[in-house]
């Protein structure tokens, strides 16, 4: 017989079949666990995420007053980051205090 057909035969005369395949089962499990591990997945990322915002947010904090104390002593805090160059503004005055 072809596969399905006693199935069919039972659905035929009434009778309805109690619980799906083995494979149908298989099937379903691993969609349904494959799904499961992807949303931890999504999960972990999304605390990974939240984790490196709240690290950004303390170096904002902390260029913050890096910039403030170069105010205060070169009366300017636009630095070349790549070498250390002052860039004065364009009038050339400066408000450091001595």
């Amino acid at each position: 017989m072809a596969k399905g057909t006693n199935a069919k035969i039972k659905e035929l005369r009434g009778i309805k079949p109690e619980k799906i395949t083995e494979v149908q089962l298989k099937k379903v499990q691993d969609t349904v666990n494959n799904m499961n591990r992807s949303q931890l997945e999504i999960g972990s990322m999304e605390l990974r995420k939240h984790d490196l915002l709240h690290g950004i947010a303390g170096l904002r904090d902390e260029l913050t007053v890096l910039q403030k104390e170069f105010e205060k002593e070169y009366g300017t805090f636009d630095v070349d980051i790549q070498t250390g160059t002052i860039n004065y503004p364009e009038n050339g005055q400066v408000n450091k205090e001595d």
